[in-house]
């Protein structure tokens, strides 16, 4: 599985504990940056990724800024993209289980290394549970997205 991995400027050390755990599980990572503690501007990395989702390059998607919020707004702008912050595990299931989030996103100056790997392990290691209420509530958020944009 390829995972899509993007920051800014204050995540970039927590990112490379996240892809050296990714990395180490198996995965293959591909880094959309930023790679340098430079200030920077963080909906262009979560716009990066998640068009890399939509794009197909990528089966999956992590993002961290400060707080893992800004970045996760900006992939949700992205046609089909469902980004989730997460601080904790069980949400990080939850939502690949019920909402089939294709990205999860948390904050470096929220989360330590430890929690970080949790957070991510959850994720990935979470299947869409599909069908019934599922579905008919992914349908329903794709619904909204459909009509905001025929507006």
């Amino acid at each position: 599985m390829k995972i899509g991995i993007g920051n800014d400027h204050s995540a970039l050390d927590l990112k490379k504990v996240v892809v050296e755990h990714l990395q180490s599980e198996g995965y293959e990572v591909v880094d959309y940056g930023t790679y340098t503690k430079e200030s920077c501007n963080y909906p262009e990395f979560g716009e990066k990724v998640a068009r890399a989702i939509v794009a197909g390059e990528v089966d999956l998607g992590v993002l961290i800024c400060g707080t893992g919020v800004g970045i996760s707004l900006a992939a949700n702008k992205v046609k089909g993209i469902r980004a989730a912050v997460c601080s904790e595990p069980y949400t990080a299931q939850m939502v690949r289980r019920h909402n089939n989030a294709q990205i999860i996103a948390f904050g470096a100056r929220v989360v330590g290394d430890e929690m970080a790997k949790m957070i991510v392990d959850s994720f990935l290691n979470a299947e869409f549970e599909g069908g019934g209420r599922h579905q008919k509530r992914v349908d329903m958020i794709m619904d909204i997205e459909r009509r905001e944009q025929s507006c």
